[in-house]
């Protein structure tokens, strides 16, 4: 798992309250107040509620994921934190700055400083070089063209892709393919980084190694990340807190250890009913092993074998 130390603030690096997001026609004029007209859309195919009242918060330096199964509404989520989906209603605070509120250009200015986003599909534009496709966000920054190309560079060798920066994406593997979105994310130095299902187009091997490698790159680099999944191993793995969704809402919440002993509701234990196994297994060969080791009979020494111990 990794370590939550990461850097201290006056206030949690994002917050969010009360978060809706209903799709359908004048979805921005529903009362969510009113179940009963939810309800009634929800059942005529007029609206359809993906994200429901979600309220959470994520402290600086941590690594918060959430996991829940196909249309759970945690894509949506997650995209409606940079309103690349817009909100119905609710607050969006990241890094103190209410996001919900903000303008067109100023919206832009804090995507381009406060955020940075890791895609499951990568995102790369296939006529750009490894290293052009990375330093593009610090191009659109105005940074000049000789410092980019050098952090650029810095953040390709993090990932440990910097001998294929010449390269174009179409030479690269999917796992490499993936190393570069995660490099083109932190050479934006921005203090949340947003990954919405990153490794799970990969096949098992590679996605460890890509864990392997988020682990090792978050020990340097202490960045808060909010981490989108459907996998519980990996959020075992990556998470200091964890959120389950379920039909946009959030079911429960808390820490990796926490809602394994003692899910929530039926359908959390179904989700973690696997896990519980492989601890459970784990624990019992664990037992059996000290229990043999305790009935075997003590070694004899001999004399000499004792006396050269001592000395």
């Amino acid at each position: 798992m990794i370590n939550g130390d990461g850097p201290s603030s006056t206030y949690p690096a994002l917050e969010i309250d009360d978060l809706w997001k209903i799709y359908g026609r004048n979805s921005q004029d529903i009362d969510i107040d009113d179940d009963e007209l939810l309800a009634e859309l929800t059942r005529s195919g007029e609206a359809v509620v993906a994200v429901k009242s979600v309220s959470l918060t994520v402290e600086a330096g941590e690594v918060f994921v959430v996991m829940g199964l196909s249309g759970s509404g945690k894509s949506t989520l997650i995209r409606c934190l940079l309103r690349l989906v817009e909100p119905t209603s609710g607050r969006i605070v990241i890094g103190g700055e209410e996001v919900t509120t903000l303008g067109e250009k100023e919206l832009t200015r804090f995507r381009r400083r406060q955020a940075a986003m890791v895609f499951q599909h990568y995102g790369l534009l296939p006529h750009r070089t490894v290293l052009e496709n990375v330093a593009l966000g610090l191009k659109i920054k105005g940074m000049d063209r000789a410092e980019r190309k050098e952090k650029a560079r810095e953040a390709l060798e993090k990932v440990g892709l910097d001998k294929w920066a010449r390269y174009y994406p179409g030479s690269l593997s999917g796992g490499m393919r993936q190393r570069v979105g995660i490099a083109r994310a932190i050479v934006m130095d921005s203090p949340l980084l947003l990954m919405d299902e990153p490794f799970s187009g990969l096949d098992p091997l590679i996605r460890r190694e890509m864990q392997d490698e988020l682990l090792r790159l978050q020990e340097e680099l202490h960045r808060t990340i909010f981490f989108v999944t459907h996998d519980l191993d990996e959020a075992m793995r990556l998470g200091n807190k964890m959120a389950v969704m379920k039909n946009g809402e959030v079911v429960q919440q808390g820490t990796p250890e926490e809602i394994l002993a003692d899910p929530a509701d039926a359908y959390v234990a179904r989700f973690v009913d696997d896990k519980r196994r492989q601890v459970d297994l784990a624990d019992r060969k664990k037992t059996a092993m000290v229990k043999t080791a305790e009935g075997k009979p003590e070694a004899k020494v001999s004399g000499k074998e004792r006396s050269d111990h001592v000395s």
